[in-house]
């Protein structure tokens, strides 16, 4: 009796559910075309991007070169000639614009997220971040030509500086905002619960969780502000030679881009390529940083 009955139910046990996907399922036809479709659109996006670092390295790979590096820009029929001083340029302003908008982006952030995160200041300062993040850079420009070099009375690597902190700084804190709420509220409440203060929760236990996160943003702020170049017009100007004071005109990657294109010289038109290609790299590298930061921190 029981052998009849486990017959029985092995007999009429269901079969197991068809997991393998055919083309005669309509369903399984969508999935495919629509992942065609989508690949293709993405090859389509790419093809500006690979055009763009196709002739890049074609037109610039050949100057490039530790004369090219070093030397200072020439000048009329002069043939060679380097881009040296608008590399120091350029990595001197950067460095400015971080030392003024890392600080004072974090410590912003901290307040809107962690200290009042209800306030009418937090969210107008917020709403203010947002709105600046698509703020068009030759304002800035105009702003630290009126606030700064009419002020000091010259253009300087300083006035260029501080013209890049304007546009780093809305990044640097939407960025920070957004590290900072990705530390667990458990941490937090733990944290309070063994009697630590405000000051030391924020400085001890939600900065340190969220510091890669932060750098992330603030290389990807650092990248972004290497490339501009309208608030450099209005503040640094430029300058055919090393930069021996910060009270002074100084050169940038993207002015002497600006300025050799425009030039009827084949040798100023070679530097101009290597100078973008220059440039890219150095976008390249703090993306890079950016990328291996945030996939250690996952």
């Amino acid at each position: 009796m029981d052998n009849a009955t486990n017959t029985k139910t092995v007999a009429t046990a269901p079969k197991a559910p068809q997991l393998t996907r055919t083309w005669q399922n309509r369903r399984a036809v969508k999935d495919k075309l629509y992942t065609l479709v989508m690949m293709t659109l993405t090859a389509l996006a790419c093809i500006p991007l690979f055009s763009i670092m196709y002739m890049l390295v074609s037109k610039g790979i050949d100057r490039l070169s530790w004369e090219t590096l070093s030397a200072l820009p020439p000048s009329g029929f002069e043939m060679g000639g380097g881009v040296g001083n608008a590399i120091v340029g350029t990595l001197t302003m950067v460095g400015i614009a971080s030392a003024l908008s890392i600080p004072l982006g974090i410590m912003a952030a901290v307040y809107i997220s962690e200290i009042a995160p209800r306030s009418k200041i937090s969210k107008v300062g917020k709403l203010l971040a947002q709105i600046m993040t698509g703020f068009p850079s030759i304002l800035a420009g105009v702003f630290a030509y009126t606030a700064v070099v009419i002020v000091m009375g010259y253009y300087s690597a300083i006035a260029g500086g501080i013209a890049l902190a304007i546009l780093m700084v809305p990044t640097v804190i939407l960025t920070t905002i957004e590290a900072l709420k990705g530390v667990p509220q458990k941490m937090k409440d733990a944290a309070y619960g063994l009697g630590c203060t405000q000051s030391q929760v924020i400085w001890k236990v939600i900065l340190p969780s969220a510091w890669p996160s932060i750098i992330t943003g603030v290389l990807l702020a650092v990248a972004s502000a290497a490339g501009e170049s309208a608030p450099l017009l209005f503040t640094a100007l430029f300058s055919n030679y090393y930069m021996t004071d910060l009270h002074e005109p100084v050169a940038s990657l993207s002015i002497l881009i600006f300025n050799f294109s425009s030039l009827p010289f084949p040798n100023q038109m070679e530097l101009a390529w290597s100078a973008s290609l220059i440039l890219v790299l150095i976008i390249l590298v703090f993306n890079i940083l950016a990328r291996l930061i945030s996939r250690k921190k996952s």
